[in-house]
């Protein structure tokens, strides 16, 4: 037993050794071009490369439309210069009752309200006692930033969010918070979940765990909960639940200006059952942010108040929940990883095949392009996150760290050529000498006499530039199974010279290895022309007695289709047409399947021979025959009965549906009409239509049922008429 297995297992290492000598190379490039890649990302020097093409993807996405489920109540600088800033409580809840006689859905307090500003504390007080749909805003302290309340009476009634912008390194805010989680408290909901929460009620939608997750689902949308090292981010600071932003353009929300709502300016339809954020949009304020649309190349960052950065991650849940519109989403830390591995082994291993540096270098400058738009169609339509600069970095580091090493080979190939020449030049047959790729390295002087042309000139062309395609095909799979075995091989082959002679040649091929390790393929000539057309003389009678077999053969070939076809249209005739049916039968039994039958009859082809002559009707039936098999399938069957009777086979059919929807593409294709001799002629068909096994199990009750379904047509057409 150990013998066997010792026996059995040296084969699959010996081919697990050769494809680790092959491929060796390509793998050490592999590994170092992606554990570098890996190790500069984990050290944070990519991310912000990352960051920034992350923030070009959102630039370039096509604008969205507006979301109309949410109104901005801005108030302007010039909204402070003619009321006063900060905005007192008075003139607060003037604004929040006169919003709330407009029947919004949920009114929005983006404005920090932790004292009294007089005057009008108390009826500050009372509108927000009053107006129940009201979700006010707090900022929680977290190290050495201290909090803000919000109103005592919200607190009360449980209707505060906290401000859930996260700034990153870069200072843009690409992520925010739904929910966090303080100590010795329960958890807290963010200011654009609270308001999102609150407008779903009415749709009967409220936050689940997700399958297979606990990440929440709202409605159709899934919030996947940001982990320390997803996307870009390095040892990111994950705490509380974290989603990253999928924000819209500036300007994707009706505005208004609290003065414009004060005097009565606006249409009392656009905050009826939506969603109201009233904040601040003014420049002293200085409540503005950068998000991924702010940076520009030619001019300075563009910011975005606070206000419509709340409006856009509520916008985000919303159109999640209600839309379906995708969040972003990032693969798992060890599916990049292996998105970077491939990448690295693609360049690796296109550079080691390729060997021209140009070449390699456009193909990788290709792929990566590609790669950069694949990413951008995967993050605009399906809101996928991927890594695409650790990927082009390790694609582009292996391309080059090849690159190099075939520029050190190259040398070292330059020195074996000279070894090799003056070994070879001394034998009087052709010899040529290959690498393993298949270019010639080294030529004897003979081998260029026996081609026709200079040694200098043979060296820089492949078999391919020198001989017929059909001949070079032959010279590569020989050499290449030499390479492949590592035996001797000996093989005659056609070799065209300069003069175009074509020859006879027998070529020994052997493999040699030098002192560096290269292989090369030694090739040995010998013209056998003049023996070979001795041979053929002595076969050329025996090959005039085959010719003659051969004629019989063609001769009852011939015979057969006549049988087995109509010879006006050439479609198989009704012997044909039985043998079909039975063999579709037999297959349809064998792989559980249906097989459908339509019998066609033409409408007004008497007529047409009546009326016109019998050619024009051969010439209808041609005309008819063709048409039906241009527009089926190639493993459908049609034939002719006789007469304008027509038959069509359909293996495979998935069912009654299937065959009525083929039944009236026939339909549509036969009522077209036809240009024949002049004459522009309009014919329908009836369809007959049965299925084995549903409607019969032996042939011949299977074709009455097709016969008689035709027929049935037939009544029906002339009724119609």
């Amino acid at each position: 037993m150990l013998k066997l297995f010792t026996t059995n297992k040296n084969p699959i290492l010996k081919t697990i050794k050769r494809w680790l000598l092959k491929n060796g190379r390509v793998l050490i490039t592999t590994s170092t071009s992606a554990g570098i890649v890996i190790l500069l990302r984990s050290l944070g020097l990519l991310q912000t490369w990352e960051w920034g093409l992350y923030d070009n993807f959102f630039r370039l996405r096509p604008i969205e439309p507006l979301d109309s489920r949410i109104v901005i109540v801005e108030i302007t600088e010039a909204d402070l210069q003619k009321y006063g800033h900060p905005i007192n409580d008075q003139l607060l809840a003037e604004l929040l009752q006169k919003l709330h006689s407009l029947q919004p859905r949920v009114i929005g307090l983006d404005i920090y309200r932790d004292s009294p500003q007089e005057p009008g504390h108390e009826k500050i007080v009372t509108a927000l006692e009053n107006i129940p749909n009201i979700i006010g805003i707090e900022k929680i302290g977290m190290e050495n930033s201290l909090g803000i309340k919000a109103p005592t009476i919200l607190n009360q009634k449980q209707q505060v969010g906290f401000n859930n912008l996260i700034i990153d390194a870069d200072g843009i805010i690409r992520r925010g918070f739904l929910y966090i989680f303080p100590e010795n408290d329960k958890f807290r909901e963010s200011f654009p979940l609270k308001l999102a929460l609150s407008y779903l009620k009415r749709e009967e939608i409220e936050p689940k765990a997700a399958n297979k997750s606990n990440d929440l689902q709202l409605g159709l949308g899934v919030f996947n909960r940001l982990k320390i090292n997803d996307g870009a981010y390095i040892r990111a600071d994950a705490g509380g639940y974290q989603f990253l932003a999928n924000p819209r353009k500036q300007g994707s929300f009706h505005t208004v200006t609290m003065n414009d709502l004060l005097s009565g300016n606006i249409s009392p339809k656009l905050f009826k059952d939506k969603i109201i954020l009233i904040g601040y949009t003014a420049l002293s304020v200085k409540d503005f942010h950068l998000n991924s649309y702010s940076t520009r190349l030619f001019t300075p960052p563009q910011k975005i108040s606070g206000v419509e950065l709340q409006a856009n991650f509520l916008s985000q849940i919303l159109s999640s929940a209600l839309d379906g519109r995708a969040n972003i989403k990032v693969l798992p830390e060890p599916v990049e990883w292996l998105l970077i591995i491939v990448f690295s082994w693609i360049g690796a291993n296109l550079s080691w095949q390729l060997l021209l540096q140009k070449k390699s270098i456009l193909i990788t400058l290709f792929i990566g392009i590609g790669l950069t738009g694949i990413s951008y169609v995967s993050f605009i339509y399906y809101g996928w996150w991927l890594p695409v600069i650790p990927s082009i970095f390790s694609l582009g580091s292996s391309a080059a760290m090849i690159m190099f090493h075939l520029a050190h080979l190259k040398e070292e190939w330059q020195k074996s050529t000279e070894f090799l020449q003056s070994i070879i030049n001394a034998i009087p047959d052709p010899i040529f000498v290959k690498d393993k790729y298949h270019r010639r390295i080294v030529l004897n002087e003979a081998y260029g006499k026996f081609i026709g042309y200079p040694v200098e000139n043979l060296l820089i062309k492949t078999d391919y530039e020198l001989f017929p395609p059909n001949e070079a095909n032959v010279f590569w799979e020989q050499d290449e199974l030499v390479f492949k075995t590592n035996q001797q091989q000996e093989n005659e082959e056609y070799f065209t010279d300069a003069q175009g002679i074509t020859h006879i040649i027998a070529t020994k091929r052997t493999l040699h290895q030098d002192a560096a390790g290269n292989l090369f393929l030694v090739g040995v000539i010998r013209d056998i022309t003049e023996r070979k057309k001795m041979e053929e003389n002595l076969k050329e009678a025996a090959i005039r007695l085959e010719l003659d077999n051969a004629k019989l053969k063609l001769l009852g070939d011939t015979l057969h289709h006549q049988a087995n076809h109509d010879p006006l249209t050439g479609l198989p005739n009704r012997q044909q047409f039985y043998e079909r049916l039975s063999q579709a039968i037999e297959w349809a039994n064998l792989n559980d399947q249906m097989v459908g039958l339509l019998f066609l009859d033409l409408n007004g082809f008497k007529a047409v021979n009546d009326n016109l002559g019998h050619f024009i009707g051969d010439l209808l039936l041609k005309e008819v025959a063709q048409r039906l098999q241009g527009c089926l399938r190639g493993s459908d069957t049609v034939s002719r009965l006789g007469g304008d009777e027509f038959t069509i086979i359909l293996p495979g059919i998935p069912g009654k549906l299937g065959a009525s929807k083929v039944a009236n593409k026939i339909r549509h294709t036969i009522n077209q009409p036809f240009q024949l001799e002049n004459n522009t002629l309009s014919v329908g068909t009836s369809i007959g239509i049965s299925l084995y096994p549903l409607d019969a199990e032996e042939i011949d009750k299977l074709i009455n049922c097709a016969d008689t379904a035709m027929y049935e047509d037939k009544k029906q057409h002339k009724k119609l008429l």
